[in-house]
């Protein structure tokens, strides 16, 4: 039977701002964000901003994971911490604030753990922070070793090895390395570095009630650290025999999750998942370290015990393994004042909080220039032809989408389109710079990322973001240059969402798209005609989806049978709105002619 949880709040909706106030007034060492609504950024009280002339290093995620990763904010550690609602990805607004707060002139390393939510928020606030002039590098962390490797595109979680890499980057920015000193670091510790949980309870979130999921006498083997069911469920066992499972999942030979093998030095982690008393932990550790001894012929250089990163109040522990090395071993020794590594708390109190930095003017127009009237030149009358018929062509097409998209996901695909487009159109009429090209499209990727969810208006935003960046600076773009910023939105849509031709995306109309459109180009052929051609390329790139066996997102759980009969919604989507303003450009044009 389900119950109400039982929990120390006043909010269920406020627990995250309530945790860091509570956090920085603990801690005088740090801050906060404080100034517009859904940042929460906790970051260092030492460093001067902007002009910090060290690797600031940030990492963050959905809150729940209390030290992770606020705790870990800290000379020798982390710059910054973003922190999302309990269990959810922190939105991309908060992400750039706590980048342009600690960003100086050596650049950010963002590191993230391997959850789509976070890599696609990150990867467009680091999109977005390179066209405001910082350098960003990002690191994912997916050290899960619960489940066979697994299929597609989705790739291990991370969990709570994270800490550590967190430990080697932090201490490696310290050092003064520079910025792709510091990732080439960060990301081989990451390669080093294998985690498996076992849970005797399922967390209970703030409001709502426990799950009956894992009764009593058993326990659940390979959990997330967000509530999701694990890998098996078993009879609960003494914990020398838990620990000797978990530590012959992480070592497998078979899987090769990580580097080591009989003879190698390691260090080991036991992780309380957050209602596990440290008695439980001390023990579990105690029976580790002989075994990685003697059963697995290992060298054991450090050990760390405690709470690193929990999922609430679930009972239970995860065990993280690393390859030990001395330059690893130095990093994880080199001094640091994060609290939860942890420190003594020393030093004058600062301020708890600080404003968020003001953003950089999104274009070199002002915000007066943005509301007058402007009279559009040539290349903006064609711009917004384009941008008209490519919005109503999604809108005509919504319910098409919606009815695909019932049979093969949510079936919101039209919807959320359909949102979009509207939102285009509305703000079209108020701000849209159409005049300069580049600054439109940074306009639209606004407008998307205003109002449509999920994870096809974030990757709509990386593409336009990236579109932006390929363009910027150009006030007469030519085709040619159209052509490059197609490529490079594909490719920062390819890198985050980790989808690529074939996997029955968006991906599979727009990439033979731009195959076309570029080949045309380059031995000469009309501009217009080129761009028709490849609207023809989009729309049967896109109805060849229904061929393909998709290798990510909802789709991937239906039968053969029922995806042969219908192509990927968010594919047809992107040649409807490609094909369109293919379409109207090329009826612009010949009617000007005539």
């Amino acid at each position: 039977m389900a119950f109400q949880g039982k929990k120390l709040v006043n909010d269920p909706n406020a627990v995250v701002t309530e945790f860091i106030e509570g956090l920085v007034e603990t801690f005088p060492g740090l801050q906060y964000l404080d100034g517009f609504p859904q940042v929460k950024v906790v970051l260092r009280a030492d460093i001067p901003g902007n002009k910090y002339d060290k690797v600031a290093v940030i990492s963050g995620g959905g809150s729940g994971h209390e030290p992770a990763q606020a705790g870990f904010v800290g000379e020798g550690m982390l710059t910054a911490a973003i922190c999302g609602d309990v269990f959810t990805s922190p939105p991309v607004d908060s992400i750039l604030a706590g980048i342009r707060a600690v960003t100086g002139p050596k650049g950010c390393l963002l590191i993230v753990t391997n959850y789509t939510g976070d890599r696609l928020n990150f990867g467009l606030a680091a999109e977005e922070a390179k066209s405001e002039g910082y350098k960003v590098e990002m690191v994912i962390v997916g050290d899960d070793c619960a489940l066979p490797p697994p299929r597609g595109i989705t790739g291990r979680r991370g969990l709570a090895g994270t800490v550590l890499i967190h430990k080697v980057a932090g201490a490696a920015a310290a050092a003064g390395l520079s910025l792709a000193e510091v990732a080439a670091e960060a990301q081989h510790a990451s390669e080093l570095v294998g985690t498996m949980g076992v849970a005797l309870s399922v967390c209970t979130l703030p409001g709502q009630v426990t799950s009956d999921r894992l009764g009593p006498g058993l326990m659940e083997l390979g959990l997330g650290i967000h509530g999701e069911p694990g890998a098996a469920v078993a009879e609960l066992q003494p914990v020398e025999v838990v620990v000797s499972h978990v530590l012959k999942q992480i070592l497998s030979l078979e899987t090769q999750y990580v580097p080591i093998k009989r003879g190698s030095r390691v260090v080991l982690m036991i992780n309380g998942l957050g209602a596990t008393p440290i008695m439980e932990l001390m023990i579990a550790s105690g029976k580790a370290i002989p075994q990685l001894q003697l059963e697995h012929g290992l060298a054991v250089d450090r050990v760390y015990t405690g709470s690193f990163m929990t999922s609430l109040d679930m009972a239970g522990f995860s065990i993280s393994i690393m390859k030990s090395e001395p330059s690893i071993l130095d990093r994880l020794d080199a001094p640091t004042k994060a609290p939860y590594w942890p420190v003594g708390v020393e030093g004058d109190r600062p301020p708890a909080k600080i404003p968020v930095p003001v953003p950089p003017s999104h274009s070199s127009r002002n915000e007066e220039e943005f509301n007058q009237p402007q009279e559009l030149n040539e290349q903006g009358r064609i711009l917004e032809c384009a941008i008209l018929a490519a919005v109503n062509a999604i809108i005509d097409v919504k319910d098409k989408l919606n009815d695909w998209d019932s049979k093969v996901g949510d079936g919101d695909c039209g919807s959320t389109m359909y949102r979009g487009a509207m939102a285009i159109l509305d703000d079209m009429k108020k701000c849209y710079p159409l005049n300069v090209a580049s600054e439109t499209v940074n306009e639209i990727g606004t407008s998307i990322r205003r109002v449509m969810g999920g994870t096809s208006g974030i990757l709509y935003a990386i593409f336009c973001k990236a579109a932006y960046a390929s363009l910027k600076g150009s006030p007469d773009v030519t085709p040619e240059q159209w052509s490059r910023a197609l490529e490079a939105s594909i490719a920062a849509v390819s890198k985050y969402g980790r989808a690529e031709r074939g996997y029955r995306t968006m991906l599979d109309a727009l990439i033979p798209a731009s195959i076309v459109l570029k080949e045309n180009l380059d031995k000469g052929n009309d501009p217009i005609a080129a761009f028709v051609l490849s609207s023809e390329a989009a729309v049967n790139g896109a109805e060849s989806t229904k061929e393909m066996q998709p290798q990510a997102g909802r789709s991937s759980y239906i039968t053969g049978d029922v995806l042969s009969t219908v192509p990927d919604p968010g594919a047809m989507a992107a040649a409807t709105w490609y094909r369109a303003a293919a379409l109207a450009v090329e009826h612009k044009l010949k009617n000007s002619e005539n």
